[in-house]
């Protein structure tokens, strides 16, 4: 009788814990699909942006036309994009469009002092600092994610209940990895 108390108080401790790693991995995937809604709404904030930015420009700049289909179709791009993969993609060609875009400014100097372009060109910078920490935000939670995936015995419940790992939101930041350029 002893031993038959002892197994169902170590069958009920074994649930328990089971559940407890369960409930875990649900609130870490749910984290990251309420990141990822949070970096959606930064980059469709900054999808808004952009048309008027365009508009913007293109009143002072008439001739730069293949510069604003570019920064169209990249827009167009990044909205349409299916997967976190597809998105980083999308976002690396619409960082070059944006590029080109504010290349195009340079020549214009009444452009960049218009206050409308000015407001413009500041919403569109602190929007870029917002999309920036809510990847870095979404990209933690994943790795919490994939590490509770991962080490046991969180693994075994992971892999009974079908867990999917997360992908990482990964934007090309070519200058950022080439080595800093000092000159005096």
């Amino acid at each position: 009788m002893e031993i038959l108390w002892i197994l169902i108080i170590l069958i009920a401790v074994i649930f328990v814990i089971a559940v407890g790693i369960y409930n875990a991995l649900v609130n870490l995937r749910n984290r990251c699909d309420n990141s990822w809604a949070q970096v959606d709404v930064q980059l469709r904030r900054r999808y808004d942006l952009i048309p008027n930015l365009v508009e913007t420009v293109k009143g002072y700049a008439k001739h730069e036309r293949e510069v604003f289909e570019k920064v169209t179709e990249a827009r167009s791009k990044a909205i349409n994009a299916g997967t976190v993969k597809e998105q980083g993609q999308a976002e690396n060609m619409l960082t070059g469009a944006l590029k080109s875009l504010f290349a195009v400014v340079e020549n214009y100097p009444e452009l960049k002092a218009n206050q409308n372009f000015l407001m413009l060109q500041e919403e569109l910078a602190g929007t870029e600092g917002k999309i920036a920490y809510a990847r870095q935000f979404y990209n933690d939670t994943v790795m919490k994610f994939s590490v509770k995936q991962q080490v046991f015995p969180s693994n075994i419940i992971a892999n009974m209940f079908n867990f999917k790992e997360k992908e990482y939101f990964e934007i090309e930041e070519p200058a950022a990895r080439e080595p800093v350029e000092v000159k005096f």
